[in-house]
């Protein structure tokens, strides 16, 4: 029996279950629009999805490994290396081994990237925006924080979950 509190509420149930109300079906959906909003901006300058996501990454990141980007994406390393491979090609980044440790390899934007990189900001500003008319800013408040307990759910051990007790 639950006791009615917020970390005790269950608001789904296999027989009411229904994707398109599901917050997991309504997050992706709202992603992929945006996504495809981005994409459609940067296609006139011919930048891919391939090429702007690591490139803002890194940029934010300030010199991440390959598999701290990795990571960050929820990409395979390998498809990882090879994007890499690819914007380095186009002269958009770099890899600059460690002198701490020279197993590491950072990844750094070249002036390029950097120029790339700073013109997608505000395509990214915009399309968030437009996703966002209407709501005011406390809902704007509230929806980040709403996200980020949902995130840190996500991220939390399951209770009963595998281990020895």
């Amino acid at each position: 029996m639950t006791d009615g509190s917020p970390s005790e509420a269950h608001f789904y149930s296999v027989e009411r279950y229904s994707a398109q109300d599901s917050i997991g079906y309504l997050m992706r959906m709202v992603l992929a629009r945006a996504g495809q909003a981005i994409d459609r901006r940067l296609a006139q300058h011919g930048w891919t999805h391939a090429q702007w996501v690591p490139l803002i990454r890194i940029r934010t990141c300030q010199t991440p490994t390959l598999a701290e980007l990795a990571r960050s994406m929820d990409v395979d390393p390998g498809a990882m290396t090879r994007m890499i491979d690819r914007l380095e090609a186009k002269g958009l980044c770099r890899r600059v081994r460690s002198t701490e440790d020279r197993r590491v390899v950072h990844l750094q934007l070249t002036a390029e990237g950097e120029r790339l990189a700073d013109a997608v900001r505000p395509v990214l500003v915009e399309v968030m925006n437009r996703l966002l008319a209407g709501f005011s800013p406390q809902e704007f408040e509230t929806l980040k924080r709403l996200l980020n307990r949902m995130l840190a759910n996500a991220q939390a051990p399951a209770v009963g979950a595998g281990g020895a007790g």
